[in-house]
């Protein structure tokens, strides 16, 4: 089904409706809750809501947001707003940050490379902070970029062991945030050999190529965007959820989203310079080869002129009656042609 028919199939809904839109996916979807503290972390089969008072921080991880039915139990138990699960669902909507009475939620968009396809994917990823617990919702299937984070709170005791929720919904964040360095980096990489094909051999390179890595800057453009407004808003958020001293870390991220976004700026101005430098060797390329035609064209111009004299039928021609006549004629063409064509390499048009 395409992402036009997706999008259809929302399109005139009562708000809050509980649609899935977004790509086929047959993965099992499944939920994984670690409830942590300074002193021990425990990995629970089935999730369980968290009292208030619960001496634990709760991450409940939910792989597969194609299963609506596990996303309703899973909002119905923690009493989420219709609208929350709805942008849940809808895997095209782009990142956001939305506040309701008991939670923060965002939205954010994960990027990874396909090697099959050698195009950059977007991850539907969301997250939802309350008091003393963090869901995050990401495609089943899909590359795990939370992984390094349980790594981390199960081998030893650090920040995020030690850290509220608050703490542990920065962390999600930030690990996103991060991936971006390594996108780009290997979107460098594939910037500096098209820029060298440019330059070595510019009929190695095509307008497609360039245009791929236009729309794939643009993609990645698109998904970090919209991060600058979101965490600028959370370094400023006076919410019960955020404890005074997690402000550092979100303005930390929100650095990152700047120098992320310089960096797309700089690569697109490569890209340009690049198209601007592959347009220029077309054009350098052409104006050689009508060079060189001109002149040729100026070598045979004065042959044929007087051929064509010769080649007319007339009686009265004296000199077609001179009897070395045709070698003479020969001869005054071809030191024609060796005048024109030394001359034309003093000018260094060849």
């Amino acid at each position: 089904m395409s992402k036009r028919k997706k999008h259809l199939d929302k399109a005139f809904t009562s708000p809050g409706s509980l649609i899935y839109a977004g790509k086929e996916n047959k993965e099992k979807a499944g939920i994984r809750e670690i409830r942590f503290n300074e002193a021990t972390v425990e990995e629970l089969k089935s999730f369980q809501v968290p009292p208030p008072d619960s001496p634990f921080i709760h991450w409940l991880n939910v792989s597969g947001v194609h299963n609506v039915k596990l996303v309703e139990e899973l909002g119905r138990a923690f009493q989420f707003h219709p609208l929350l699960l709805e942008d849940v669902l809808n895997t095209y909507n782009k990142p956001r940050l939305e506040h309701f009475d008991k939670h923060i939620f965002v939205i954010l968009k994960l990027l990874h490379g396909n090697d099959e396809s050698r195009e950059i994917e977007a991850e539907h990823v969301a997250l939802v902070l309350g008091q003393n617990y963090v869901v995050s919702f990401r495609e089943a299937g899909a590359y795990d970029v939370f992984k390094p984070i349980e790594e981390r709170l199960k081998s030893s005791v650090g920040k995020t062991r030690r850290g509220k929720s608050d703490y542990l919904f920065y962390t999600l964040c930030d690990v996103v945030v991060d991936s971006y360095y390594l996108l780009l980096e290997d979107f460098s990489e594939k910037l500096e050999e098209t820029e060298l094909k440019v330059i070595e051999n510019p009929g190695g390179v095509d307008q497609k190529s360039l245009y791929a890595l236009r729309r794939e800057l643009l993609t990645i453009r698109k998904a970090v965007s919209p991060l600058r407004e979101i965490f600028s808003t959370l370094t400023r958020d006076d919410s019960p959820l955020i404890h005074g001293s997690t402000y550092v870390y979100f303005r930390d991220i929100y650095d990152h989203v700047l120098q992320v976004l310089e960096i797309i700026d700089s690569y697109r101005e490569m890209i340009e310079n690049i198209q601007n430098i592959y347009l220029n060797n077309l054009s350098h390329k052409m104006n050689s080869v009508m060079k060189t035609l001109t002149v040729f064209t100026a070598i045979f111009m004065p042959l044929t002129f007087i051929a064509g004299i010769y080649g007319m039928n007339f009686q009265n021609m004296p000199e077609l009656r001179t009897q070395n006549g045709y070698f003479y004629t020969l001869g005054g063409m071809l030191l024609i042609t060796i005048v024109l064509w030394a001359y034309f390499k003093w000018k260094k048009y060849m």
